[in-house]
């Protein structure tokens, strides 16, 4: 049966063009072809990665952080409450009035209590500025060695400037070492973070997140068995383009530098929208769809890794979303004070990644900035809400502080 499965995955027809077959990708001539087999040694790659990641965090971005000033945060450690503790892990974190109701008649504590714990216990496993710090800083370092890297592989190749040169010779063009471990060390580290995705801080776009690595990781593992290095280099590059900006504004950011954290979240913004809106669809999805019939009729493969590069595509347009968002409110947003209650088990419409200050503080048409602090638990039922109101101040006021 495996057997079977095996020469059925494995079938020429499915991932080769008509007329060629596994043989003719065999290494001969002095010519190397890329290989199912080399991607084996991705996994180990990938534990290494996790190695190194813990050292440079521990050593080197800890140490950084604290330099910026950025200090570990201590959380109130909630009271023992079994019942309670039992709801927040097998129910949900954020229960409704009802679910408070049926807890406080089941123990000994009054709604406020309960409440109050719900909000500590929250609190708890809310990650702080430092761990934020540290996973940025790695990924900074990676995505920048990446990107400086790609640029040295690529830059004396013809289908760098003229993508028509991408599929001259195809499937038959001998893998470069350069192709070799550029291709290996990006793989590598994208399985790193699917391996270390339980305990890295989730964010809004959590799935989307995980659907990104996964399309990624089999995008690459699929253009290196059928050949498509060539191509596979160039969509490589430009996704760590804007990557590296992307984690260098989260830098800048938890170290409260917002000046240079703005300004490199809106060039990081030109960037991605450069380089995944435009490059990416109109330069290279047009490189896979529209040259190889040039050469070949259309086959299984050929319609695979197209529509990978289109899931691709609309996780680039769901982000690019939610970037605008952030760059309206930013610079166009209006917000008077009013009272409201934040469930934090819900996020907002506009991810506060790059700025949570944004949260928090919000222009007036006259330029002054109201702080809005609210308590996070939901209204109880005859008690009083306690809303906590800062004063209003003026933006520069708040920059200095």
């Amino acid at each position: 049966m495996f057997q079977m499965f095996y020469d059925w995955f494995w079938w020429d027809r499915l991932w080769l063009p008509v007329n060629l077959t596994w043989t003719d990708l065999e290494d001969k001539d002095s010519r190397v072809y890329a290989k199912a087999s080399h991607l084996y040694v991705t996994v180990p790659y990938a534990l290494v990665f996790l190695l190194i990641r813990y050292v440079f965090e521990r050593w080197v971005a800890t140490p950084l952080a604290v330099t910026a000033g950025i200090r570990r945060r201590v959380h109130l450690k909630v009271e023992d409450q079994p019942l309670l503790e039992l709801f927040y892990t097998t129910r949900c974190q954020s229960p409704t009035q009802l679910d408070i109701d049926g807890l406080s008649k089941k123990s000994s504590l009054s709604v406020r209590q309960i409440q109050r714990w719900f909000r500590r216990r929250r609190s708890q496993d809310r990650p702080g500025v430092l761990k934020k710090f540290r996973e940025a800083s790695w990924r900074f370092v990676f995505y920048l060695l990446a990107f400086v890297g790609g640029i040295f592989a690529l830059h004396d190749k013809e289908w760098f400037y003229d993508t028509r040169e991408v599929w001259t010779g195809f499937p038959k063009q001998s893998m470069l070492q350069s192709q070799y471990w550029y291709y290996i060390l990006e793989i590598s580290f994208y399985g790193s973070l699917v391996f270390s995705v339980t305990f890295d801080v989730k964010r809004k776009d959590f799935k989307e997140q995980i659907v990104h690595h996964v399309a990624t990781l089999v995008l690459l593992s699929f253009s290196w068995c059928v050949n498509y290095i060539r191509i596979g280099t160039l969509v490589m590059l430009v996704h760590d383009a804007s990557d590296v900006l992307l984690e260098s504004a989260k830098l800048f950011n938890y170290a409260k530098w917002e000046k240079t954290c703005k300004t490199l979240f809106v060039l990081f913004a030109v960037v991605f929208m450069g380089t995944r809106l435009i490059i990416f669809p109109f330069w290279l999805i047009h490189c896979t769809w529209v040259y190889p019939v040039q050469h070949y009729p259309p086959f299984f493969g050929y319609y695979f890794f197209n529509v990978m590069l289109l899931v691709l595509l609309v996780l680039h347009m769901f982000w690019a979303y939610l970037i605008l968002c952030m760059i309206r409110k930013f610079l166009f947003g209006t917000v008077s004070l009013h009272f409201s209650t934040v469930d934090p088990g819900q996020k907002s419409d506009v991810d506060s990644t790059f700025f949570p200050s944004l949260s928090d503080f919000h222009r007036k048409d006259n330029g002054e900035t109201e702080v809005r602090q609210v308590d996070l638990c939901p209204p109880v039922k005859g008690a009083e809400p306690q809303w906590i109101v800062g004063h209003r101040t003026s933006a520069s006021e708040i920059l200095q502080a």
